[in-house]
């Protein structure tokens, strides 16, 4: 696997409240004093309120005076992309930017807003992530790490910097500096920016990427949709087939199918749970299965058999082969997936078992997990 290092596009992101500092920081960690492959990012986004997007705007950003254009140009990083589209306003549920968070109702807003960001920056593939949780809110970092372990990858990665005690919090430190420079603490002592030292803690963190569903990896998400998702992981597989909705539901989430394969799913339930046996994929079509199949598919359709259903038709002349078997199971374990995530989806879909030579297929569900409605 790559390094994040080694991905074209490189991401650093942060949050941010009082003191836009904490970037400027994170970034001479990262990009210039790592003690390893330089981890220079393409691009930079930071997650703020009103103010500490103005604040960012005036300290970071400014033309004439702006420390992160200061940065660039003290260690030659020219091509990071950071600009005031890069600031991202935490907004509450009707989308009116906030200028704190502080109730509940503005924590729940700003949980659901870092998720959605940490999200949409982790679906790039070709991306690697680096999230900084130094600055802002404690809330803001809480919600931002628990964020990236819910969505982010193995290249991804966490941390926090730790400034020399007498340079941290100082309104006019950005970041040790590669000539002299003297600014002063708070009991107005100098004190040269040339010596500060800026450590950066990576923080390990469990990844759970895989027990989210693929509609909220590629869609909108809220930070509790998706801690009640990511939880499946650690819940026994309970499913329910309720007949009369002709749907499957998994640890209460429904997954959706259509009727074929609806009906497949049940037909396979029969076969290998409740008969005790498994599913051999044959060389020439069985028409043994093909009839057993049929006689689950017209029971749960949801119209009465008509001449010309092709479903039944190709199987009642041609009987049931590997293609068609091989399609149906392709097709339900993307429906779990899609609806429960990777991981989750596995107790649930259909298991092949034996060699090219001779294959087998059945599911791992127990009889007690499985509930009829």
């Amino acid at each position: 696997m790559k390094a994040p290092w080694q991905f074209d596009k490189r991401v650093l992101l942060a949050v941010s409240g009082m003191s836009p500092q904490i970037l400027t920081e994170t970034l001479y960690a990262l990009a210039v004093d790592s003690g390893q492959p330089a981890f220079v990012p393409t691009e930079v986004h930071l997650i703020t309120t009103i103010e500490g997007a103005e604040r960012a705007k005036l300290q970071l950003l400014h033309s004439k005076t702006g420390k992160f254009g200061q940065f660039c140009h003290d260690y030659h990083l020219n091509a990071i992309q950071f600009t005031e589209q890069n600031l991202h306003v935490i907004t509450d549920a009707n989308g009116t930017p906030l200028a704190d968070i502080a109730t509940p109702q503005q924590n729940e807003a700003a949980a659901d807003f870092i998720t959605q960001i940490v999200a949409d920056l982790t679906r790039d593939a070709n991306s690697a992530l680096h999230v900084s949780i130094a600055g802002g809110r404690k809330t803001m970092g809480y919600y931002l790490g628990y964020a990236l372990s819910l969505y982010g990858r193995p290249q991804d990665r966490l941390s926090h910097v730790l400034v020399t005690d007498r340079f941290e919090g100082l309104h006019d430190f950005f970041y040790p500096t590669p000539e002299s420079r003297v600014i002063y603490d708070k009991t107005n002592k100098p004190l040269d920016t040339q010596q500060a030292k800026v450590l950066l803690a990576e923080i390990p963190f469990v990844r759970l990427r895989s027990g989210i569903p693929t509609h909220l990896l590629s869609g909108k998400v809220g930070f509790n949709e998706s801690i009640h998702y990511a939880r499946q992981l650690e819940a026994p597989p309970k499913l329910e087939v309720n007949f009369t909705g002709r749907h499957l539901s998994a640890n209460g989430i429904t997954v959706k199918l259509t009727y074929i394969n609806f009906a497949f799913y049940v037909w396979m339930i029969q076969q290998t749970i409740d008969n005790g046996d498994w599913i051999e994929r044959q060389v020439d079509p069985s028409k043994v299965y093909a009839a057993s199949f049929i006689k689950v598919y017209q029971t749960y359709h949801p119209t009465p058999y008509l001449e010309g259903d092709k479903t039944i038709d190709i199987l009642s002349k041609e009987g049931m082969d590997k293609n068609w078997l091989s399609e149906r199971i392709s097709q339900v374990k993307k429906s779990f997936k899609e609806a429960l995530g990777e991981t989750p989806a596995q107790a649930y879909i259909v298991q092949a078992l034996g060699g090219n030579n001779k294959k087998y297929y059945s599911l791992a569900l127990q009889p007690e997990q499985i509930h009829y409605l």
